[in-house]
């Protein structure tokens, strides 16, 4: 699968009927990166899905690499990454509120219990600290 980065794009709709029982919906997507257009692409199938994920800057998901990588006492040869899930590190569910209280206080926020159970890999850790850090910049 392929990652980028987006600087726009958008899903219009061409037409306000989508025949939904029939699996067609007249739409288009358009994506612009780094003030480079791409062409529409038509969606002829209601089953087709589209995804946008607003991944984390590289050095939030080193930094999360490397704290979760000392909580867990990770020896250096063990590969950490952003697809790096806590379990298959060897971590507990004690291991993660730890993991997420050393996140808070390295990045200056509060990640609430709830935000904080929907944590499974580095990149889904790192995902939410830059949400929450740009929340609490525009505060």
């Amino acid at each position: 699968m392929a990652s980028f980065t987006a600087s726009s794009i958008s899903f219009t709709p061409l037409s306000s009927s989508l025949n939904l029982n029939k699996g067609l919906a007249k739409s288009s997507v358009s994506l612009s990166i780094n003030g480079i257009s791409f062409p529409s692409h038509g969606l002829k199938s209601v089953s087709r899905r589209f995804s946008v994920s607003c991944a984390a800057k590289p050095e939030t998901v080193d930094k999360v690499c490397e704290i979760v990588r000392k909580q867990l006492a990770i020896q250096p040869d063990v590969a950490v990454s952003g697809d790096s899930k806590f379990a298959a590190l060897g971590a507990d569910s004690l291991d993660t509120v730890e993991i997420v209280m050393g996140l808070e206080e390295e990045f200056g926020i509060s990640v609430e219990e709830e935000s904080a159970q929907t944590i499974a890999t580095v990149q889904d850790a790192a995902d939410l600290i830059e949400n929450l850090v740009e929340k609490k910049g525009s505060a």
